[in-house]
This record gives structure tokens, C-alpha cells and sequence, in this order.
């Protein structure tokens, strides 16, 4: 064999080998794409996406090409580099040809290549679905053949391309692919969407406001009473009930009695007539379904009750959209009646104030899987209702009861939990 057939060969060698390295660098930078963004850039028209995932759309097709491909190359690599070693070395070309194609198709056609593919996907699948596209019509009698026979074996081992799960994204790997988009989402954002996949572990029960601080009208008291609270309400729809809460008569728009309160012959009935028929909400309604159902029956405002009927408390659309959005005041920790900060860093809490509340106001991790109160969970920890005050450990935080009334407890002092020190050599 002359010069220029040895050059020849080893120009068709390099060729050989650096198709090898682009089939390579094909398969992992299709498999690597992040199939989430590849629909969203097909959606906005990236004609090197929709390629892709027209390709990626038979995977089975789309691997077999590319293997075919590869091997095909490969294998016409190692026959040239044996013929040009042979030449060379002889019949100690044979092993030497091994020898040394193995370690370049190891480093320039597979590693390398794959390890950019990996790196990135995006930039080499999407030049590389125009050649692989047309490669597929060209050789799909024989990819044809070749996933036939694959196929009959993968039945043989019990296994079908049919039965493989559609990749659908699970509430929990959802919460992890926000949590784990970093600046790409706003960090108000990313809560936002955090809470939203939130709302089906909460119920109604944990934001309600509970019926001691309900605010309503009684009709069993005078007129004049129910004016000036009419006049003086900060709340814009108020329960109208009868003697107790759980004698519930209607929901009085403020904007309805407006007008009627400018009248001089204004009395109960006329209160009455503009009230709205009650809307009752089950206490242990999780939140998303709660959302959907004011939406659905257009309202703002439901009562909250147990399994037997009783009023336990109220539940408003801004209170599920808090646990959205957060509290619309700035700092409910320092703006809150129920939370009052300390000079020596620990805080007064009212003991009707939800365990959630205090959570979101003060960055805590009280437990919220049991009492919804502080009361309750100081009374859970004690097993029973203290009758002095008493000091005790409530989720890792101290907790001193203040105040004791109506074998409730009212008021207890709470101490952030302690920073573990770290230890120093």
C-alpha cells in the first residue's frame, strides 16, 4: 500500500471517528434535554424544540438510528485502523489497532462528546435533530426491523413500551422543582406557588376565626345596641344570629344597610329582609376545595361547623388567600392584639391564637398536626388544664402560663428556641 492510500485511510479513520463522537454526543444530548422546557420552547415555536420532540416523541426509534448509526461507524473504524496497523506493524498491527482505537474512541468519541452533551444538552441536540431527522427516513426499514425483534424480546422478559408511565410531575417533586429554581422565580413568587401546593393539607378548621372572637349580630338585643355596632364595625359582612351563634339567621352585608341606617324608622325585620341566606362550610374542607367552592357559589363568607351542626367559627375568602399570598400587613407580629413582643425577646401570646399564626408571624415550627390553639397544645403537653401557672416545653419552646380563666388558658409567655452553639476547637 502506498503513501497516499495510508493517508486516505487515516483521513477516513478521523472521519469515522468524529461521526462516532457527534452519535454519541446525540443520544445523551437527547436524553439529557429537560422535557418541561422542551415543551414550553415547542409551545413558543423553537423549530430546533419541536424537532426534538418529534424525535423524542418515539424514543425507541430515535435511539435505535442512533445506535445503529454508531455502531455502524465503530465498527468500519476498527476495520480501517486494523488494515492501516497491520501495514505498519504487521501482524502485531492486530493488537496494537485494538489497543490504541479503543482508548481514542473512548476519549474523542465517547466520553468527551458525552460529557458536553450532558453539559449541554440544548446546543447539541437541537443541530443535531436535523441530521438525525432525515438519518430516521432514510434508515426506518431497518430501525423498523431492529425495534421489532427488540420488541418481541422485551415481551419475552414480561416488559412492553406501552406500559411506561407518562412522566408526570408528583406534588412533591413539583414543590422540589420550584424550591429548587433559584433565582429563575422571585423568592415571594416561589412561596407563592409553595402555598398553593399547600392548600390541600389545610383545612378550613386551621384558618378559621374560632366563634369566641366571632363578631356578629345578636337580635335578641336592643335596637339601639345593634345600630351603634352597625355604625362602629370594622368588618364589612357581620352573622346576624339569635341569642346564641349556633342560632344563625342570615349574613348582613355592611354595603346593603348602608342607606337604611340613614332612615329614622328603621327596626329589625327590615335588618332581616336584607340578610343573605347563611352558607355553612364543614370544618375539615381542605382549602383548594374551598377555594373552588366560594367561587363557585359566589361567595366571600361561610360558617364553619362540625360533624353534629355546631358554629365552631368563620371562614373567609381572604383567609385562604392569605395563606397564599401571606398576611396583607407588613409585620403581623408587631401589628397583632394576640402577639405582643418583649424587651428580653420572648412574647406574650393570647391563648385562642392559632398555632398556624404564630408559625407564620414569628418564623416558629410549632407543632400543627394536632391542637389548632396554644391552649390546646399547652393542655395536650400537660394532659390536662393547669390550675396554676406552670412552666413547660411546647415544640423545643419554653412556654410560661400567664393567665388562667374558665379553665382556659389566656395569655402564656413564650420563649424563642435557643441557637445550639457551635462547638470550637
Amino acid at each position: 500500500m502506498n503513501e497516499t492510500s495510508l493517508t486516505a485511510l487515516f483521513i477516513i479513520l478521523v472521519g469515522l471517528i468524529v461521526l462516532s463522537g457527534f452519535f454519541s454526543s446525540s443520544e445523551t444530548g437527547m436524553m439529557s434535554l429537560n422535557r418541561y422546557r422542551l415543551k414550553h420552547m415547542a409551545k413558543t415555536g423553537h423549530k430546533g424544540a419541536k424537532r426534538a420532540q418529534a424525535l423524542l416523541n418515539r424514543t425507541d426509534q430515535l435511539i435505535g438510528v442512533i445506535l445503529i448509526g454508531n455502531n455502524f461507524v465503530n465498527i468500519f473504524a476498527s476495520a480501517i485502523a486494523t488494515v492501516i496497523a497491520i501495514r505498519i506493524w504487521g501482524d502485531a498491527g492486530i493488537a496494537i489497532a485494538t489497543v490504541l482505537l479503543t482508548i481514542v474512541i473512548l476519549i474523542f468519541a465517547e466520553v468527551t462528546p458525552k460529557t458536553l452533551a450532558a453539559l449541554f444538552p440544548e446546543k447539541i441536540a437541537f443541530p443535531a435533530s436535523h441530521v438525525l431527522g432525515p438519518l430516521l427516513k432514510i434508515l426506518y426499514p431497518v430501525v423498523w426491523a431492529v425495534n421489532l425483534f427488540t420488541g418481541a424480546i422485551l415481551k419475552i422478559i414480561g416488559v412492553s413500551a406501552n406500559d411506561v408511565a407518562n412522566e408526570h410531575l408528583s406534588r412533591e417533586e413539583l414543590r422540589t422543582l420550584v424550591n429548587e429554581a433559584g433565582a429563575l422565580i422571585p423568592a415571594k413568587h416561589k412561596d407563592m406557588l409553595v402555598s398553593i401546593l399547600d392548600l390541600e393539607k389545610v383545612t378550613v378548621n386551621d384558618i378559621m376565626v374560632p366563634r369566641n372572637e366571632v363578631v356578629g349580630i345578636d337580635l335578641e338585643d336592643d335596637l339601639d345596641t345593634i345600630l351603634r355596632q352597625l355604625r362602629s364595625s370594622q368588618h364589612t359582612r357581620l352573622p346576624v344570629f339569635k341569642g346564641d351563634i349556633n342560632n344563625i339567621q342570615g349574613v348582613l352585608h355592611l354595603r346593603n344597610v348602608s342607606r337604611l341606617l340613614l332612615q329614622d324608622d328603621i327596626n329589625k325585620t327590615m335588618l332581616m329582609q336584607l340578610c343573605r341566606e347563611p352558607y355553612f362550610v364543614p370544618e375539615s374542607t381542605p382549602l383548594n376545595t374551598q377555594l373552588i367552592n366560594f367561587q363557585k357559589q359566589k361567595r366571600r363568607f361561610g360558617i364553619v361547623v362540625d360533624e353534629y351542626g355546631e358554629v365552631l367559627g368563620l371562614a373567609t375568602l381572604e383567609d385562604i388567600l392569605e395563606e397564599i399570598v401571606g398576611e396583607f400587613t407588613t409585620d403581623y407580629a408587631a401589628t397583632s392584639p394576640d402577639i405582643i413582643p418583649q424587651d428580653d425577646g420572648t412574647f406574650i401570646i393570647d391563648g385562642t391564637s392559632a398555632v398556624r399564626t404564630i408559625n407564620k408571624a414569628l418564623g416558629w415550627k410549632l407543632p400543627i398536626d394536632g391542637p389548632k390553639t396554644l391552649n390546646g397544645l399547652i393542655t395536650e403537653t400537660l394532659e390536662n388544664i393547669p390550675e396554676t401557672n406552670v412552666c413547660l416545653k411546647v415544640g423545643g419552646h419554653r412556654v410560661e402560663v400567664l393567665q388562667i380563666k374558665d379553665n382556659v388558658v389566656k395569655a402564656a409567655i413564650v420563649h424563642p428556641k435557643k441557637r445550639k452553639k457551635r462547638a470550637t476547637s
